[in-house]
């Protein structure tokens, strides 16, 4: 038990908060602190900071905690509690590679040097020695937060770069290369369940004839709606990439020749049913498609550009016979014999 000096507890109860410097209210915090006087005094605080708090009396149910999916990223923890205390909660905390970093400001009343080293090195970023100043607990909270806050930045920011690397910049599906990369992704896995998947060329008809009609600011927006439509109309597990100019590449894992027909004619009519609204008035836009259904078998899969050359020949097929249709390659040419 921590004994609450009375000036402190007079202190935390009485004097309000600097409204003036309000701290997130979508931040969170973990305090554990098996005082249970102490521990109500600091959610209190934390609650007026504009803070969602988590509060436990022991080290191994502030560890349960944090090992959750929505885990507060900044924990205030005493240095003795039951269960574990906050040198070891600290250490099993650090241990933990996965997930984004969390700030732990150690509380104790131990204020040797050497104890104070200790917490440091168990992985503690800061520490308060009881009693303390509110005012310095909420300058070092502010400062915890700073580097949380920096983190999310950092990480959003990774994240735009990562979509933009693989992602197509004008309709925001997957780019030439990653849609690529997906279908050997899916290509490796057919061979080893011996699943059949699916491949879907995709042209937009008469897409020179949209530029030059009404500019290429409309045909780029006619090419974002396309992709947008395309990706709708698809299962979670599916994948739409562009594969250059107005062309896009479907992968469809585990579908078999009728069940990709019965897709493929989803998708044609998403786009052919409703014309694109563009700057320049309704765009009727159509698209013609060129399906490989291919199914493993004790050889394997054909290799990848068999099937996109495949794809690209019952594509070509589609154009020649009238355009807005489904064409779907041979058998023989989306499979390997034994």
């Amino acid at each position: 038990m921590n004994k609450i000096p009375p000036q402190l507890a007079e202190e935390l109860g009485d004097r309000k908060p600097d409204t003036g410097s309000k701290i997130s209210s979508l931040s969170t915090v973990l305090i554990a602190e098996d005082d249970p006087i102490f521990r109500r005094i600091l959610e209190s605080w934390f609650k007026r900071w504009d803070y969602s708090v988590t509060s436990v009396g022991d080290g191994l149910t502030a560890w349960k905690v944090l090992q959750g999916e929505d885990a507060p990223q900044l924990a205030i923890l005493d240095w003795m509690m039951p269960g574990m205390d906050g040198i070891e909660l600290c250490r099993r905390i650090r241990s933990r590679d996965q997930g984004p970093y969390r700030y732990v400001l150690l509380l104790t009343a131990k204020d040797d040097k050497l104890d104070v080293v200790a917490g440091l090195e168990a992985g503690a970023d800061d520490y308060l020695t009881k009693p303390f100043d509110v005012d310095e607990l909420r300058a070092r909270v502010r400062a915890g937060k700073r580097i949380l806050d920096l983190q999310a930045a950092l990480i959003r920011a990774q994240g735009a770069l990562q979509f933009e690397a693989a992602h197509d910049r004008l309709t925001a599906v997957w780019n030439r290369g990653a849609i690529l990369d997906l279908l050997a992704g899916e290509m490796e896995r057919s061979r080893r369940t011996q699943d059949s998947l699916g491949v879907i060329m995709v042209d937009v008809d008469f897409f020179k004839n949209v530029n030059d009609r009404h500019g290429h600011l409309v045909g780029d927006a006619v090419l974002r709606e396309v992709g947008c439509r395309l990706a709708s109309a698809l299962r979670s597990y599916d994948a739409v990439g562009r594969y250059g100019g107005e062309e896009f590449l479907v992968v469809v894992p585990g579908c078999d020749a009728a069940n990709l027909v019965v897709t493929a004619e989803r998708l044609r009519r998403r786009i052919a049913d409703q014309p694109v609204d563009t700057a320049a008035g309704p765009v009727s836009v159509t698209i013609s498609l060129g399906l490989v259904a291919a199914q493993a078998n004790h050889s394997g899969l054909v290799d990848a550009h068999a099937l996109l050359r495949n794809a690209d020949q019952a594509l070509y097929a589609a154009k020649n016979r009238g355009r807005n249709r489904v064409e779907i390659a041979p058998a023989s040419l989306a499979q390997q014999t034994d």
